[in-house]
């Protein structure tokens, strides 16, 4: 892949921000395609449609019980720079249905952060611009500066706990087993979002 200046990175994400929707539009449009027995992205299998069932059901859950605490709060509320999340994801991702709807909360609580979502496979260019060790992993958050439309920092497939948990994994095993992806959903579901809270705050920070 090749290395692209400044200003073409900017070029890419500035058109993919003229296409991006709304966290709101990304849950209706995940909640049609659920009704349709359908899924995001180019391959439209039975498997990623369920899987998209399944984290239809997941980010309702979360939307409704995620909770930020109060020292993590003040310091979301106290951020004062225009920025933009612009978030690549697909809607059978199981790492995007626990990490969207904390993204979601902690953009809510600062009016200087616009949360704005795309798909990955719609948004070939852009995805490229930001692999995970050559790989082409979501859900990733790009931090955007509205004055300066530069890239500030990155977010992502994974809070850093789960990543850490991951590399573990394949370093020991060689590759994630179905057991150990279980594994993770459990973590998700008994950190319930802290960690991701955390990454997000030190992004502000």
């Amino acid at each position: 892949m090749k290395v692209l200046n400044t200003l073409m990175i900017n070029d890419i994400i500035s058109n993919s921000l003229k296409h991006s929707i709304s966290y709101a539009d990304y849950r209706d449009l995940v909640s049609q395609l659920v009704e349709e027995n359908s899924t995001t992205g180019n391959n439209k299998t039975e498997d990623l449609a369920n899987y998209t069932m399944l984290n239809d059901r997941r980010m309702k859950r979360w939307d409704k019980t995620v909770k930020v605490s109060e020292e993590m709060r003040e310091k979301i509320e106290n951020f004062n720079r225009k920025i933009t999340w612009l978030v690549i994801t697909e809607s059978w991702c199981g790492d995007a249905a626990h990490i969207m709807p904390v993204i979601n909360k902690v953009a809510e609580l600062n009016e200087n952060i616009d949360f704005k979502v795309v798909l990955r496979d719609e948004n070939d260019a852009l995805m490229n611009q930001f692999l995970t060790n050559g790989g082409k992993a979501i859900p990733k958050l790009i931090m955007i500066d509205n004055n300066t439309n530069g890239v500030v920092d990155t977010f992502g497939p994974r809070p850093t706990v789960a990543t850490n948990m991951v590399n573990d994994y394949k370093e020991k095993h060689g590759a994630l087993t179905p057991e150990f992806k279980e594994d993770l959903q459990r973590w998700y579901n008994k950190d319930k979002g802290q960690s991701a809270i955390e990454d997000l705050v030190n992004l502000l920070s």
